[in-house]
């Protein structure tokens, strides 16, 4: 293949490159959410389902509930949470909070490494609920999106110059407005700080350099490997606890 028919390949994979694990996400948080509304829907419980899904049906669709993991070994509800949310508005935010920050961190730091971030916050956030609020049902990926605005800010800061100190003051923002949107609501501020602090601590120590990015290539590839899988197998645990119970 010839340079000129190599081009146009090169710049469609660049352009894919971007954002192709926020894609992934916001689609498997819509999926996941149609599938339940549908369930609820079959139950009779019409607008509710769609609007405020009752705890019986979150925990149902995957929702952390301490109790559930610490009595019957449910471990996999750490990750599933993240993927279920308790109504359309809960959803909304969270996909678009997602969709804002999430390419331009992509495209900073790479699949592997904002994946890393993603289901690092998620298990940190729901630990911090165990503490906080242990016998309450907890959904949302607001705690892995403020793990990605908290390594965002901590890492910018780290870069500097120009650009560095704007990417981080937009996350500042998006920060305030998510903590202003979560007292607003009542949101579980336990996983947004725990979220964030676990953020914030990845990104103090993401390497930043080219160079010292590539020496931790295979590490995070390794460890993106291991949470992808991680993540395929909890949320089909969502069905299969259904068959044991």
């Amino acid at each position: 293949m010839n340079a000129h028919n190599r081009r146009p390949q090169f710049f469609l994979k660049t352009a894919l490159r971007g954002n192709s694990l926020v894609q992934i996400l916001i689609y498997a948080n819509l999926i996941l959410f149609t599938l339940m509304v549908l369930h609820g829907t079959v139950l009779g419980l019409g607008m509710q389902a769609i609007l405020q899904p009752s705890p019986r049906l979150l925990v149902h669709w995957g929702g952390q509930y301490w109790p559930m993991v610490l009595e019957n070994g449910e471990w996999w509800r750490c990750i599933t949470y993240a993927f279920t949310h308790g109504g359309i508005i809960h959803l909304g935010f969270n996909m678009v909070v997602l969709y804002q920050v999430g390419p331009l961190l992509e495209s900073e730091i790479g699949w592997k490494r904002l994946l890393t971030v993603y289901i690092f916050a998620t298990i940190i956030a729901t630990v911090a609920g165990l503490f906080w609020h242990p016998v309450t049902v907890v959904v949302g990926a607001s705690g892995a999106i403020f793990g990605l605005i908290g390594f965002s800010v901590s890492y910018y800061h780290r870069v500097g110059g120009g650009i560095g100190i704007q990417r981080r003051n937009f996350m500042f923002q998006w920060a305030a407005m998510a903590f202003v949107f979560g007292f607003i609501v009542g949101a579980d501020n336990a996983a947004h700080l725990g979220g964030a602090v676990a953020g914030a601590a990845l990104g103090w120590f993401m390497p930043i350099s080219i160079r010292d990015q590539r020496k931790t290539d295979g590490l995070f590839k390794g460890i993106a490997i291991l949470f992808t899988l991680l993540t395929i197998v909890s949320i089909a645990f969502i069905p299969l606890s259904w068959l044991a119970g």
